[in-house]
């Protein structure tokens, strides 16, 4: 007989990247079943006296868990569970690895090979174009100021890719990229713009293999430059 959910909750959190824990132990419930889509979580006092966490560390975790759209907080009604939860399995992978940044790399140059080579094949003019507007306005930056434009420079290709099955891993690639996009410490905005228009080329050419040779070469650099500066800390 499963236990219940009170007894469940409470084993887990103990002193230590607190937050983290607690997204651990809500999607440790998700997969065991303890907690189901549309399932209501408690209230915040609640929550907080069966984790024994503080409100800005529960906060903290409850944000965590819904930028990975694994809940959603409604007006009035309280914090849901996604009732599409279980499409989206890239989503809680994601949020068991969140301090693990060599493999949330990885992941993100996994899904974006493979989705700017279906890109070159599918992609339209008018999505070209608007491509190659974040790679005029990254030219543009001040102060290398054009992580924006960085990142929707490669959720376009991803959307442009078209394809229904992996729309629901775009949000989660959006993460990957914010995450890796907090450890880089210096920017290189010719560097950046020559990367992006190779792949921008590629695309216009309609040529899978070049473009996933220049994502490839663009992702390859990033990762570089940010687990050497991880290693540095």
């Amino acid at each position: 007989m499963d236990e219940p959910f009170n007894e469940v909750i409470v084993k887990s959190v103990h002193r230590n990247t607190l937050a983290k824990q607690v997204v651990e132990r809500i999607v440790q419930l998700l997969n065991s079943g303890h907690l189901k889509p549309g399932d209501k979580l408690p209230s915040e006092v609640e929550l907080m006296e069966m984790l024994d966490v503080s409100r800005p560390v529960l906060r903290e975790a409850l944000s965590s868990l819904e930028t990975l759209e694994l809940i959603k907080r409604k007006t009035r009604e309280g914090t849901f569970i996604n009732d599409k939860i279980g499409s989206k399995p890239f989503s809680v992978m994601l949020a068991l690895s969140v301090d693990n940044l060599p493999a949330i790399v990885e992941a993100r140059m996994a899904l974006e090979l493979g989705l700017v080579t279906m890109a070159a094949e599918k992609i339209t003019d008018e999505q070209l174009d608007r491509i190659k507007l974040t790679i005029d306005r990254i030219a543009e930056s001040v102060d290398d100021d054009y992580g924006d434009y960085d990142k929707e420079f490669h959720r376009l290709i991803a959307l442009s890719a078209n394809n229904p099955v992996v729309e629901g891993m775009i949000n989660s690639l959006i993460v990957t990229h914010d995450r890796v996009n907090k450890q880089i410490r210096y920017r290189e905005r010719d560097l950046t713009v020559e990367h992006h228009t190779a792949i921008y080329n590629a695309l216009k050419k309609r040529d899978p293999h070049e473009a996933f040779t220049q994502m490839y070469r663009h992702l390859n650099y990033v990762r570089e430059k940010v687990l050497k500066a991880q290693n540095h800390e």
